[in-house]
């Protein structure tokens, strides 16, 4: 299935890096801004929601709030999440850069995330990864489900064998729906009992596809 393969789409989160601990601290920063969420944010309760559209995890873990403070909060933590990712970046897995440019010398590289919109550009700027990533696509630019948001990528790049590498069954279930192959990267935040190829590391993916 794999064999016929030219280009590869990743899921952000959990895949390329862990950025929980800088985006723990963005929505601890939003709750010390508000007197109506108590909750301490911690680095396990980003990881436990990580890959889920960017609504949904406010849906999730706010469900007690009203409306109105549920959407004026996910504004206030979209902004912080923001400012922290600019000045301080997730943490790169391992061989990262390594890799991306073995691949990308016989395949082109792309993004697909449920993450707001600005989110993949701080990756690409602390990465220094920008020109390996052809385009990307996420939940913020227009609200659809990641399964749409691959198919635009496949459809405006005119991919014809893509595969998705992600972390979640989230993950797995939207590459399902776009009909394009899996591979599941179990080093990531989530535990997907399907796929079609795994990696235990990213530099496992250079061999799988070599």
């Amino acid at each position: 299935m794999l064999n016929n393969t030219d280009s590869i789409i990743f899921d952000l989160d959990g895949t390329l890096w862990d950025a929980t601990g800088t985006v723990a601290k963005a929505w601890q920063a939003a709750v010390d801004k508000v007197d109506y969420v108590q909750d301490e944010i911690t680095q396990q309760k980003v990881q436990s929601v990580t890959g889920m559209a960017y609504d949904a995890i406010f849906d999730k873990l706010y469900s007690y709030l009203s409306t109105e403070q549920r959407n004026n909060f996910k504004a206030i933590c979209a902004k912080e999440e923001l400012e922290y990712m600019n000045a301080q970046g997730g943490h790169l897995y391992d061989d990262l850069e390594k890799t991306l440019q073995a691949l990308k010398k016989k395949y082109r590289l792309f993004i697909v995330s449920n993450c707001q919109t600005g989110y993949i550009e701080t990756f690409l700027e602390h990465s220094k990864l920008g020109e390996l990533v052809e385009d990307h696509q996420c939940y913020g630019t227009k609200s659809l489900p990641k399964s749409e948001n691959i198919k635009e990528v496949v459809e405006r790049n005119q991919l014809r064998n893509p595969v998705y590498v992600g972390d979640t069954l989230g993950d797995y279930e939207a590459s399902k729906a776009a009909g394009v192959p899996f591979i599941y990267a179990s080093y990531g935040f989530g535990e997907v009992p399907g796929y079609d190829a795994r990696i235990d590391r990213f530099s496992d993916l250079e061999k799988l596809l070599e």
